[in-house]
């Protein structure tokens, strides 16, 4: 670690930023986006988006085992473009990620079973617009972790939803990731001063096997 980056660790230390939230209540698990778009690098993928896609099958398998509820989430356009929003605007590629177009599917070895919910969404949040939240207060959870991409993106936008409507998040530190590494890591740096527990797998699966 760099002297500058000690120094803006202890300032956001001595402003009380960084607080750990903990884990608390019914856990929930929240992938988002790990769709084969995202998987592949002449797409929207690159950077440490593969590596973080075989993490999470680890962090999915110890979901299943305990029983966390578990909510996938892709970026589904309609055929013909009438749901375009800013979103869109922004980045006009992603109305090409349509219902059956195999690039908004969920990659095989993350693939959802039944009675795992599947948000379709047109925006970076898995909240925004969708029932996610209500979904996960009706099942009882109040911790969601939280894997998937990308860092910068749709995660954090997810992060931050989930923590102002109340959950406390868990971002899964090697189980996102980002086509760039300056913005993952940036972004994970932020998240953890502001609103949510950034930890890596080894760690999580330590704190939940001792809870």
């Amino acid at each position: 670690m760099t002297n500058g980056h000690q120094r803006d660790e202890a300032r956001y230390e001595k402003q009380g930023f960084g607080n750990e939230i903990g884990i608390a209540g019914g856990i929930g698990l929240l992938i988002v986006d790990f769709v084969n778009g995202f998987a592949d690098p002449d797409a929207f993928g690159g950077g440490n988006i593969p590596q973080a896609m075989e993490r999470t099958r680890t962090l999915l398998a110890e979901a299943r085992h305990h029983g966390w509820k578990i909510a996938h989430t892709r970026i589904v356009f309609a055929d013909d473009g009438s749901d375009a929003n800013i979103f869109s605007m922004k980045v006009p590629s992603m109305l090409g990620l349509t219902e059956n177009n195999p690039a908004s599917a969920i990659v095989p070895e993350l693939a959802p079973l039944p009675g795992e919910y599947v948000v379709r969404k047109t925006v970076p949040s898995a909240f925004a617009g969708t029932p996610l939240a209500a979904w996960f207060v009706t099942h009882g959870v109040q911790t969601v972790v939280v894997a998937g991409c990308v860092t910068s993106g749709c995660v954090r936008a997810s992060v931050l939803d989930a923590m102002q409507a109340g959950f406390r998040p868990v971002i899964v530190s090697d189980c996102v990731g980002d086509r760039a590494i300056g913005p993952h890591e940036a972004n994970l740096f932020d998240m953890a001063q502001k609103c949510g527990d950034v930890m890596s797998l080894e760690t999580l699966l330590s704190r939940i096997s001792d809870a």
